[in-house]
């Protein structure tokens, strides 16, 4: 087992009264799964993967990560497991502006505090393995969409994470572009990472190894 919410709720007030964001979430996740999770917006995927990734707190349940109890650990712990263990990809890049392709990937590492060589070797590689050695020194301005999520990709990887989060991933990108995303993911899966992708297309879903859909805050097992 690599992850496992328990009864989790979380919710806003509003007028007095509690909406419900997350409302009695079950889930397990196996090492080595693909899951794709799908449902309509507000639906809360967004509030899960951001509970998963240990950036958003919730209000009542039990987390267990690799049988870690999440919801007993301090913020700077939470963060230490994650740099360690997720690597986040979203719809939107979230990449630097103000960094090259080259540092964009590079951060992750700062924060592990790796030494300069083996970050330039892990840099290098994954320059390599994405194809995208000759745009090493662009900011992310003259990308494309494509290019500037194979860099969020590269960074997400590079700390060799046990689970990728993939928010909407190829929202931003044509039929091509996302096909080929979809099949490095589904290459990824096979190297044994765990892969969680939030989306609303049919055909992104088919290469999960397992569906899971969302509704009001719930898994949906109708």
């Amino acid at each position: 087992m690599l992850l496992k919410l328990n009864h989790i709720y979380k919710w806003v007030k509003s007028g007095g009264r509690r909406v419900f964001l997350l409302n009695d979430l079950n889930l397990t996740i196996e090492k080595g799964e693909f899951i794709s999770l799908m449902g309509p917006s507000g639906s809360g995927k967004s509030t899960l993967f951001n509970v998963i990734a240990m950036l958003d707190t919730f209000d009542e349940g039990d987390y267990f990560f690799e049988n870690e109890t999440i919801h007993d650990l301090n913020s700077k712990q939470k963060t230490k497991l994650f740099n360690e263990n997720i690597g986040f990809i979203f719809q939107a890049y979230h990449l630097l502006d103000d960094l090259t392709v080259y540092e964009n990937i590079e951060t992750p590492l700062l924060y592990k505090k790796i030494k300069s060589s083996e970050r330039k070797a892990l840099v290098a590689d994954m320059l390599d393995k994405f194809n995208i050695v000759g745009k090493k020194d662009l900011f992310p301005h003259q990308l494309s969409g494509g290019q500037q999520q194979l860099v969020g990709i590269a960074r997400a990887l590079i700390i060799k994470p046990k689970l990728i989060l993939a928010d909407e991933p190829t929202g931003n990108l044509n039929s091509t572009q996302s096909d080929e995303i979809m099949q490095l993911f589904k290459d990824l899966n096979t190297e044994g990472i765990t892969i969680i992708q939030a989306t609303h297309s049919e055909s992104n879903a088919a290469y999960g190894s397992r569906l899971i859909k969302l509704l009001d805050g719930s898994v949906n097992n109708k």
